[in-house]
């Protein structure tokens, strides 16, 4: 049997027979089939406003949609979005990183007053991100320093300086959209989204008991933490209420109280189509193949660190547990080969393919450069960082 790395640059050679990377999991609330989830929330469109008024409900801010699950109609709720899924993995690569379980290339902006630290497996844009562009290196704005101009110079057609320090874009796509100019789009070559298949609204009625029931009202209601003065009920001063500083009963209200669903459904898709568009330039066919290779272990990789686990946690309200898994090549015709590795073995065969791309002139990095933000970014995230701490006083 071929070792996954011969697997993979297999999969990603001239005669593949692999159409891409498949991931199909089954997970179920916790506690069992039928259990309540959070879904994200989503801002309320003044159209279902009026439709939720109309039929006498609550607004729905869920994303509710119709797909084909198993060839029949099914009616599902959004539970995980593609982007929120990259972020997700992203992260997992992260913490591989700062664990010391991979080397991977970071740019790296730290703050450590203010406790901040922002990588490039944290900025929104990837390479093109606003973050990188308002920083320096060396005292040098970033996209006119030697790194900075490297990255500007990706295309189409070579996309190795994206290889060499920032080959998240690669795989979890990127547009830059902000700077001047027509700059290349690099489409994702990972996905994955989650929804729950037969969904049933729930409800709940939000309120807060008091233990000693306190009520009159307060002179000051600006301030928590402040010298507020107590009014007693009858008192003829201008006050507001005990709850607006966190005392009293709170009256239950209606709110969105998530959904019950029979299961939560994940599929992934590692694109071998969408690696073999990637061009390196007058790098030799060999050393392109084990590039397009490297980048499929990592998006494997990245896959297994967040996915390859018993039980999965998306935020608070949902909770879920594996209950099934299939990760498979699917090939020419539709069929399935399906992978059988763990998380380390992925790893390793990340490290050989990078390895060995770099021995034929094709270099991925493994270190952290550090940026430092301009006067005018690290002004604006030392506001943004009292702004949150005054918010949650």
């Amino acid at each position: 049997m071929s070792t996954l790395s011969d697997r993979l640059l297999e999969a990603v050679g001239e005669d593949r027979r692999d159409a891409g990377i498949a991931f199909r999991a089954v997970y179920q609330p916790v506690g069992g089939q039928g259990g309540r989830i959070a879904p994200p929330t989503f801002s309320i469109s003044e159209v279902e406003e009026r439709s939720a008024r109309r039929e006498g409900r609550l607004p729905r801010p869920y994303i509710f949609e119709p797909r084909l699950v198993d060839g029949e109609r099914c009616e599902t709720v959004v539970v995980d979005q593609v982007p929120s899924q990259a972020n997700r993995v992203e992260q997992a690569l992260l913490a591989a990183r700062d664990g010391g379980r991979v080397d991977l290339p970071l740019f790296e902006l730290v703050m450590r007053r203010e406790g901040v630290r922002l990588t490039s497996l944290d900025f929104p844009h990837r390479y093109a991100d606003a973050y990188l562009r308002d920083s320096e290196i060396g005292g040098v704005r970033f996209d006119r320093s030697e790194l900075g101009q490297q990255l500007r110079a990706a295309s189409a057609v070579d996309v190795r300086p994206l290889f060499r320090r920032e080959p998240y874009s690669l795989v979890f796509g990127a547009w830059d959209s902000h700077r001047k100019g027509r700059w290349p789009r690099f489409p994702r070559v990972y996905s994955s989204e989650m929804f729950g298949v037969h969904w049933l609204e729930g409800a709940r009625q939000a309120g807060k008991v008091d233990p000693m029931n306190i009520t009159g009202a307060i002179d000051d209601k600006t301030k928590a933490e402040g010298d507020w003065r107590f009014l007693p009920e009858g008192t003829k001063a201008k006050g507001g209420k005990p709850s607006e500083i966190g005392h009293g009963h709170i009256a239950p209200n209606p709110a969105p109280g998530g959904v019950t669903v029979r299961e939560v459904r994940r599929q992934g898709w590692i694109s071998l189509a969408g690696l073999e568009r990637l061009r390196f330039g007058d790098a030799s066919a060999e050393a392109a193949t084990l590039a397009r290779a490297t980048l499929a272990a990592l998006a494997l990789a990245g896959d297994r660190l967040t996915f390859g686990r018993p039980s999965l946690w998306l935020r608070s309200g949902c909770d879920l547990t594996r209950v099934s898994e299939t990760v498979a090549f699917e090939q020419d015709g539709g069929g399935w080969e399906p992978l059988e590795m763990s998380t380390a073995q992925v790893l390793a065969a990340f490290v050989e393919l990078r390895d060995r791309a770099a021995a034929a002139g094709v270099v991925m990095d493994a270190d952290v450069v550090s940026v430092s933000p301009t006067k005018q970014l690290a002004e604006a995230i030392r506001f943004a960082v009292r702004s949150a701490a005054a918010e949650g006083e």
